[in-house]
């Protein structure tokens, strides 16, 4: 077994040896077949070389050191043996490695099996990049931190070749794009065209630095740079912040140097000048909306608004780029326009004033709205650009954030928190019940395990009647409020022990929120207090019709057909004035009801990304922290299983299959059971480090690999392999023949014919004394009588041959057995 293994587990154990392993630099440690990652928070690229690539192919789980590349190639070789597709699961907390985890596993898959592939290859690992750019940003917890959730398929011809890939995006976190905490940035992409944009682009879009746009200033204003970067960036790039404070460093992240990577990674996947300028034009539409303020009009009576004139150049600039006129840009933002129902064949059209609040959450709708079709289109191209005419199989690598709980936490939470518990569900039944109920099958005698079952969780969020659906209902409503929805919250779902009011929470700062202002969720990882004054706006994803009319008269074609794509799918096109229900809630659970169905067609292997510390520096393990995250990821439930369980295994058939070729063939023509039978005994193995089961052969943790190496080792091993073969088989033969001539010894000194004959006395006494059916009884003795008396006669009178004596009905004795059948024992 490899040191990476753990064999006897529980938690003090399994934290030690992750502890000691990680103090090595050996970030990689196998819980049986699902791999711990601790993120290192230092660049170990020799971790990660052509040559170490090399060594993984074809390489049985155990048989090298622990690392993510062998997990692919697991997935790799699942597929082809089992021919079935597979899905690798890497999830973690937000800076625990998931994101770069995901890229190895992409690398490792397309220059194994993707070289054939041309073009494909490079487009499938240029995707990355282009994603971290739009959907990626610095958290407090995370330089890089995907602040959506990806699946990403790397398709396979029926040769096992890469054909192509798809990627399936989920809940890109829309209330970034206008405001972030102080410590925390915007997407990657705002900051890398303001630092790294050429000056004939910067001058078109007008750019400056990160402290000039409502959307960036009030978070962290700095960039990532490196020392090249930081000494050649001029002074009108960088914010006070920048200058004053000196850069950000990660060894990942370069803000001017990325553009140009983005810049080249959308080249690769097929975009030209044109249609890269019209992406950059857009994230610059989107910061210069931003700056767009507004303050009360006074000369307006009905409460309405207008531009800051401090501001109206950005409505201008706005306006320009995103192609449309700045008075209908103007109009669009402070007013909506409203349809009644009556008044000529279509109504009579009103305008309605916003107020200075109300102008501000359209012009954030609109940003909102612009960037994630934006964010969409990326994606949609990276599609277009890696396609598969036919594709006979797929490895699937799921990236998605993992279990939050903050201070404050909002409808953003709850979405990952309720995908957490759809995945810990399908971990449970994958790793504990579909496990325990193929050792019930096999016969292999484990002890169960129970654990707890999280489907009552499920159901308080996703059914009807549930919290997404008494949202959507709230959404509906005249004059939907946050208040009216948590009341139906707590009145509706009170019912469930998953539910409780804030006051329950341990956290001091929860129970001070009221019980119409949040509830709080019994989640499988821990309480979570969620405040929903936000739930309603964060779960409406769609504009108002005059602002979405707006941009459907752009003349920005890129633009519109942005909005264009969106209306085709929903179908119908937007009602000026009216504001539409687009359900971000309802969206993301169908979204998850066709991910969980791809996972649950697959074969699955998991990656448990780590966290060392929160202060995101190497060589500081801090224990606490990450026994809290092995619990949130379930490990610690999965410890009493592993330690008794046997989680590699293969058919009889296939081993046979598999190891036929190196024996000889006295040997090779056994049958597959007794072949694999053979071989353990033969080898000498512990016999609690496997179990025979009714189809299959099953190992302990790390065992398989063992097995593995001695059946595939030099020719003199194996000639010694096959000499102790025959050694056992001959020992076996004599100890059978002379088992076989003692129980002849032994029967000769006892009379049978005596002994049945006293069993028949005692029956037809025992028949004697019965109340119920004793005359049907005693016929049926007599009968057993006569029939015992005339085997006895004949075989007294006339003694039987050998070939008589071994004729025996099929399944009886011996005589068929594999044993007789393949060594003629007796």
């Amino acid at each position: 077994m490899h040191e990476g293994a753990l064999m006897n587990l529980n938690e003090a154990t399994l934290l030690n040896n992750v502890r000691l392993r990680y103090g090595r630099d050996a970030i990689y440690t196998y819980v049986a077949n699902i791999l711990l990652a601790v993120n290192p928070y230092k660049d170990m690229r020799q971790l990660y070389s052509s040559e170490v690539i090399k060594k993984y192919q074809g390489k049985s789980l155990g048989t090298l050191p622990p690392h993510v590349f062998a997990i692919a190639d697991k997935a790799f070789r699942d597929m082809k043996v089992l021919k079935q597709s597979q899905s690798v699961v890497v999830s973690g907390e937000s800076g625990a490695g998931k994101t770069e985890s995901t890229k190895y596993i992409l690398r490792y898959l397309c220059k194994s099996w993707g070289s054939a592939a041309g073009e494909i290859e490079a487009r499938i690992l240029q995707a990355n990049p282009i994603l971290e750019s739009f959907g990626n940003a610095k958290t407090t917890r995370n330089n890089n931190s995907s602040r959506f959730g990806k699946f990403i398929e790397i398709h396979f011809n029926d040769r096992m070749s890469v054909v192509g890939g798809y990627i399936s995006h989920y809940l890109l976190e829309r209330s970034r794009i206008v405001g972030q905490s102080r410590e925390e940035r915007n997407y990657h992409i705002f900051y890398q065209i303001c630092a790294g944009a050429p000056d004939s682009l910067r001058k078109q879009l007008r750019l400056s630095s990160p402290d000039h746009f409502q959307y960036t200033r009030l978070g962290c204003t700095q960039y990532f740079a490196d020392k090249e970067s930081k000494q050649s960036m001029n002074a009108d790039r960088q914010s006070a912040d920048h200058r004053k404070k000196g850069p950000l460093s990660d060894p990942n992240l370069d803000d001017a140097k990325d553009f140009a990577r983005l810049d080249k990674a959308l080249a690769t996947i097929g975009l030209g000048e044109k249609q890269r300028l019209d992406i950059y034009t857009t994230v610059a539409a989107v910061l210069h909306l931003g700056n767009v303020a507004f303050e009360d009009n006074p000369e307006d009576r009905k409460g309405g608004c207008m531009v800051s004139p401090s501001s109206e150049q950005s409505l201008a600039t706005a306006a320009a780029l995103l192609g449309v006129d700045p008075d209908e840009l103007n109009q669009a933002l402070l007013a909506r326009v409203m349809q009644t129902s009556k008044g000529g064949a279509k109504g009579t059209v009103i305008m309605v004033p916003l107020k200075t609040h109300e102008a501000h959450s359209a012009r954030d709708a609109l940003a909102k709205g612009i960037y994630s079709r934006l964010f969409d289109y990326i994606v949609s191209v990276i599609n277009q650009s890696i396609p598969f005419s036919s594709s006979s199989y797929y490895i699937g690598v799921l990236d998605i954030a993992g279990f939050e709980y903050f201070t404050v936490n909002s409808f953003e939470q709850f979405c990952i928190n309720y995908c957490n518990e759809k995945l810990q569900q399908f971990f449970n039944q994958r790793i504990l019940r579909d496990e325990q109920e193929l050792y019930e099958r096999e016969g292999l005698g484990v002890k169960k395990i129970s654990y707890v079952d999280n489907q009552d969780a499920i159901d308080l969020i996703e059914t009807k009647g549930g919290i997404l659906y008494l949202l959507d209902e709230e959404s509906k409503l005249p004059r939907p409020s946050a208040v009216h929805f948590t009341q139906s919250v707590h009145s509706g779902c009170g019912g469930s022990f998953r539910l409780a009011l804030p006051r329950k929470s341990k956290l001091r700062d929860h129970r001070e929120i009221r019980d119409d202002e949040g509830f709080l969720v019994r989640h499988f990882a821990g309480a979570v207090c969620y405040q929903t004054d936000k739930f309603l706006e964060k779960n409406n994803d769609a504009l108002h019709g005059s602002l979405e009319g707006l941009i459907h008269e752009s003349r920005n074609s890129f633009l519109q057909g942005l909005f264009a794509s969106q209306a085709a799918t929903n179908g119908k096109a937007p009602a000026r004035g009216k504001l539409a229900l687009g359900s971000v809630g309802s969206k993301f659970k169908q979204q998850l009801s066709d991910l969980m169905d791809k996972l649950n067609s697959t074969g699955t292997n998991f990656i448990r990304c780590i966290k060392p510390n929160p202060k995101m520096v190497d060589r500081l393990f801090e224990g606490g922290q990450i026994l809290s995250q092995l619990q949130c990821s379930g490990m610690t439930t999965v410890l009493q299983l592993m330690q008794q369980g046997y989680p590699s295994r293969a058919p009889f058939n296939e081993l046979y299959a598999m190891y036929k070729k190196y024996l000889p063939k006295e040997l090779a023509r056994l049958d597959p059971r007794l072949f694999c039978k053979l071989l353990l005994r033969a080898l000498g193995l512990n016999e609690h480090d496997f179990k025979f089961g009714m189809t299959k052969l099953f190992f302990r943790p790390g065992k398989f690999a063992e097995f593995d190496q001695i059946m595939k080792s030099d020719p003199e091993n194996l000639a010694a392999l096959v000499a102790r073969v025959r050694k056992w088989l001959v020992v076996s033969r004599w100890k059978k023949a002379i088992w076989c001539a003692y129980s002849v010894i032994k029967l000769r000194k006892q009379d049978p014919v005596k002994g049945l004959q006293s069993t028949l006395t005692q029956m037809a006494d025992m028949v004697s004394k019965m109340k119920k059916d004793r005359e049907a009884s005693a016929k049926h003795v007599q009968q057993l009588q006569v029939s015992f008396e005339t085997v006895v006669k004949k075989i007294r009178s006339k003694p039987l041959t050998q070939p008589q004596v071994s004729r025996r009905p099929p399944g009886q004795g011996v005589g068929n057995s594999p044993e007789r059948r393949n060594f003629g024992l007796f």
